[in-house]
């Protein structure tokens, strides 16, 4: 399922949420320096959602993901920044070459044991590890019937059972949170309800179906926006993690 998401690249740049630009910023303030770029890496960064914000912060990127359709996506959205096939527990980078490694909703794909002996030999003495993920409140009714149609995320699911881990040569995680909410139209809805994995990879008459009655919920909820569109808003919560390499 980690690698199903190039054959959703568009829906999955169309649909899916960027990152606050307070959240990177946290990540990456332990190791902030003045008078040069922070060398940042952006592991498994599909079409760039984070890519792009590390951009705005200032950074020196790379991008690194395992699927090279949604690193072709990456680079029509994100010009500049170099791309590199690659996984978190097998990064093209040389040995203690980057000042921060940076994971959107990709820490769960991962093997946590090997991706952290790989992040420590990527990272600087003294780099930071961040993940970083967007989630939905579940205690909004809308959210609640959205995910009862199309099932709560193993990210989701971590997240509610206390969150990432990660081992040596890496500390504890620090935590932050922010919370905010996205207005969406009805085509962005479906597009973010058809770049998860599980609706992907689900049968072709399961994917109708959860197609069909987000749709539905859609229609019940929604409201008119001042452009006189018909929009419906979903509230997110961003948890963001960081770690100092000892």
């Amino acid at each position: 399922m980690s690698r199903s998401f190039g054959v959703a690249a568009s829906a999955y740049e169309s649909g899916r949420p960027e990152y606050p630009r307070a959240a990177v910023d946290w990540m990456i303030q332990p190791v902030q320096h003045e008078g040069r770029a922070l060398r940042v890496a952006d592991v498994g960064a599909g079409t760039g959602k984070l890519t792009r914000t590390i951009v705005e912060a200032g950074a020196d990127v790379v991008a690194i993901d395992p699927d090279p359709d949604m690193l072709a996506a990456l680079r029509g959205n994100v010009h500049g920044v170099p791309t590199f096939a690659g996984t978190a527990e097998r990064m093209p980078l040389p040995d203690h070459s980057v000042d921060a490694l940076l994971l959107g909703q990709a820490w769960h794909w991962v093997d946590a044991a090997a991706a952290a002996v790989e992040c420590g030999r990527v990272l600087r003495s003294g780099g930071v590890l961040g993940l970083i993920w967007n989630v939905r409140d579940e205690s909004d009714p809308f959210v609640r019937g959205l995910t009862a149609i199309m099932h709560a995320s193993s990210a989701e699911r971590m997240i509610a059972d206390g969150g990432p881990t990660v081992g040596e040569p890496f500390g504890d995680l620090e935590k932050r949170a922010w919370t905010w909410t996205r207005t969406m139209g009805r085509d962005a809805l479906l597009d973010m309800v058809s770049s998860r994995s599980f609706v992907i990879t689900a049968a072709p008459v399961e994917r109708e179906r959860i197609l069909r009655e987000v749709g539905a919920l859609f229609d019940a909820t929604r409201r008119t926006a001042d452009d006189g569109g018909e929009v419906v808003d979903l509230p997110y919560r961003t948890e963001a993690f960081r770690t100092i390499r000892s």
